[in-house]
């Protein structure tokens, strides 16, 4: 049987609160900041510093409203990939003297907290954003590098922390002599 080591589950635990933290601060941010990047998602989804007369034009939304129902919905996700997050580093925390099996079950927080957040980051920026409204087409409102950072730390922390876990490993004290 695989052993286990209590620094690979202190790493993960780590790794998922740093993630949770991000995801925190991004979310906080929005909410008290909300203009800065209202201006980003309104310039986004209006395309209206995309190439002049592009042929995708007619993906356009031009409604106030709808901008704010989108930067709210990108707002909301953040929040939940924040609680997700956090609630799996406190599972993984109290599990992490468990056995392997125990600890394994344990991360299912993280891994709905980190595709969440890769929904968002990727899904939502890059091909929501980044293609539908031809975001890599605005020199100004153009967030695909931001979002590639965030959504291939999530990715490499939901690969890492998936790594099978065995039981923690025993470290027994040889005495030499008795």
């Amino acid at each position: 049987m695989a052993r286990g080591s209590m620094m690979v589950r202190l790493a993960k635990i780590l790794l998922t609160l740093a993630l949770a933290a991000f995801a925190f601060v991004v979310t906080y941010d929005n909410l008290v900041d909300y203009g800065s990047n209202f201006a980003f998602v309104r310039h986004v989804l209006s395309m209206d510093t995309t190439f002049p007369g592009n042929a995708l034009m007619g993906r356009a939304i031009t409604s106030p409203a709808l901008w704010h129902v989108g930067y709210g919905l990108i707002i909301a996700a953040e929040g939940a990939t924040c609680v997700l997050l956090s609630l799996g580093a406190v599972a993984l925390w109290r599990a992490r003297r468990a056995s392997g099996a125990r600890f394994d079950a344990a991360k299912r927080w993280v891994v709905a907290g980190c595709t969440l957040g890769f929904l968002v980051w990727f899904f939502g920026f890059m091909v929501v954003g980044g293609e539908w409204f031809a975001m890599w087409q605005s020199k100004v409102w153009n967030g695909q590098e931001g979002a590639f950072r965030f959504y291939m730390a999530l990715l490499g922390v939901l690969i890492f922390v998936n790594q099978r876990d065995g039981d923690l490993e025993e470290h027994r004290h040889s005495h030499p002599m008795r």
